[in-house]
């Protein structure tokens, strides 16, 4: 019998590719379901082809887009203390691996043993972890292709390891607050009791900073945006006229989220696997929502979704905040 690994053993560096996405046959049955609903709607795990995580790294360097910057900023302070909770070696478990920018600074600060990224767009997610490989020859990288808004198991190549969940960017605030916490319960079930998971969350404030930063003057969102219905012609054969369309992005107060539409300039159809589905003018089709929450909300619901706050850092104008959990 193979003697019990122990929590972050040391064992030789490696690159396996571990491929869960869903066929896509699943995805274009969820894209349908999505455009003959009311009001319509398209999840925004689509806008994740190879242009649109390269568009959402422009959008991150615009100057109307405060996020990045200041996520990135609060690491030279929460880094340090994730770093004593967690200690090295274990396994950093990335959702919805994007720009390579801020998982460096983790590689860097924390030097876990493994690094499993998860992302439902194999070629940048595959581009990316292999530069990563190639950066950190000392550490193993385990990209994983799945949908991670549904269940999936983490491989067993990792099962001996602590684990550290990292969800920047607020990306937390694309979900209705139940789905959230649904989420949260099911990364805490992956992830297993006593792991953690350290998540950006973006603030409410002033609206007008809100919306600017969903509304670029050099148009990036908009392309971004609208990007979402080529790589749906392209992956899905459907066939919709993004030039038909046009972006919108609000910030709505009483739900407390920025809410992002592609809207139908015009009348028109478009065949989606043999089906015709009309668009009236000005009909929008949902995109995206992009919630914002007080310290105290979102601890709240934290603690719905099976985690406690451990720690929180935010800046200095309380635009962001980093928690760091652990699953209960």
């Amino acid at each position: 019998m193979r003697p019990p690994t122990a929590p972050n053993a040391v064992r030789r560096a490696e690159y396996r590719f571990f491929d869960q996405r869903p066929p896509p046959s699943a995805l274009l049955d969820e894209v349908i379901e999505g455009l003959t609903e009311e009001p319509k709607r398209i999840a925004p795990k689509f806008f994740y082809d190879e242009r649109g995580s390269r568009l959402f790294e422009a959008i991150t360097r615009l100057p109307e887009y405060y996020l990045t910057r200041t996520e990135m900023g609060l690491f030279d302070v929460c880094l340090p203390e994730v770093r004593d909770r967690f200690g090295e070696g274990g396994c950093l478990v990335e959702y919805g691996a994007g720009s390579t920018v801020k998982i460096r600074r983790l590689l860097e600060e924390l030097r876990p043993g493994a690094y499993l990224p998860v992302d439902i767009s194999r070629c940048h997610l595959e581009r990316c972890a292999r530069t990563l490989h190639a950066d950190h020859p000392h550490l193993s990288v385990y990209p994983m292709c799945a949908d991670m808004t549904a269940p999936f198991e983490l491989p067993e190549v990792v099962a001996g390891l602590d684990k550290l969940g990292f969800y920047p960017g607020s990306s937390i605030g694309n979900f209705e607050p139940g789905d959230a916490q649904a989420f949260l319960r099911q990364v805490a079930a992956t992830l297993g009791a006593g792991s953690r998971l350290l998540i950006g969350v973006d603030r409410k404030k002033d609206i007008g900073l809100l919306e600017a930063a969903y509304n670029d003057s050099a148009g990036v969102t908009a392309e971004f945006n609208l990007n979402i219905l080529h790589h749906l012609n392209a992956a899905l054969a459907t066939e919709i006229d993004p030039a038909g369309f046009r972006h919108r992005a609000a910030y709505n107060e009483a739900s407390g989220c920025v809410q992002m539409f592609l809207e139908s300039r015009k009348d028109q159809s478009a065949r989606v696997d043999g089906r015709i589905v009309e668009f009236t003018q000005g009909e929008r089709v949902h995109t995206e929502n992009s919630y914002k929450y007080d310290v105290g909300q979102f601890a709240e619901l934290a603690k719905g979704g099976g985690f406690k706050v451990e720690a929180s850092w935010s800046d200095a104008d309380a635009y962001f905040t980093l928690f760091l959990l652990q699953a209960e």
